[in-house]
């Protein structure tokens, strides 16, 4: 468990010291752009491994049960997620899809983040799910309030239908070959 959480206090403080950019600009105009980037993306990735790491070993050890999930949420979490796949790639495509959502890439992590606190009931999901859903929800607050810049729409369709298919190949990729294979959970 402590594993976990110190992952998530360094991968969501890491974050949201990106997000205060005045905090952000001082500390690249200390170390420089380059070094401030390396260093960002060093403890992001510690955070991150240490935070699964600490998940897999919190869940094995017996995570306490919280709730049951209703078998039907199981039909829920897996439309969620293909919403979130088809979000996550419009974030780099351009498409009207990316300019309609704003910021594909968050709305993909509270998509996935939702779906699995409704799919899991053990306090290792909750408290994992919970901080990243509240991470990526205070990180579009703090987009919004500083007026991040939306990409405009493309003329053309042809990048909305590179995301909606790219969306369901990066889908069927987790459903079928990460969930069972890496997660060791099967979901289909």
């Amino acid at each position: 468990m402590l594993m976990m959480l110190l992952g998530l206090v360094v991968f969501i403080g890491i974050h949201v010291v990106a997000s205060l950019r005045g905090l952000r600009a001082q500390l690249i105009a200390s170390v420089g752009e380059g070094a401030y980037k390396g260093f960002f993306s060093l403890l992001a990735a510690s955070g991150l491994l240490l935070t699964v790491y600490g998940f897999v070993l919190w869940r094995a050890s017996g995570s306490a049960h919280i709730w049951t999930p209703p078998l039907g949420l199981r039909h829920v979490t897996l439309l969620l997620m293909l919403l979130a796949s088809i979000a996550a790639v419009a974030a780099y495509v351009p498409s009207h899809l990316r300019t309609w959502l704003k910021h594909p890439l968050l709305v993909a992590v509270k998509t996935w983040a939702f779906a699995h606190l409704l799919a899991n009931g053990d306090a290792a999901s909750m408290v994992l799910f919970g901080a990243v859903l509240a991470w990526a929800v205070y990180d579009r607050i703090a987009l919004k309030r500083r007026g991040a810049p939306v990409p405009p729409a493309p003329a053309g369709w042809v990048g909305d239908a590179l995301a909606v298919g790219g969306g369901v190949v990066l889908y069927a990729l987790l459903a079928f070959v990460f969930h069972p294979h890496v997660i060791g959970v099967p979901v289909m």
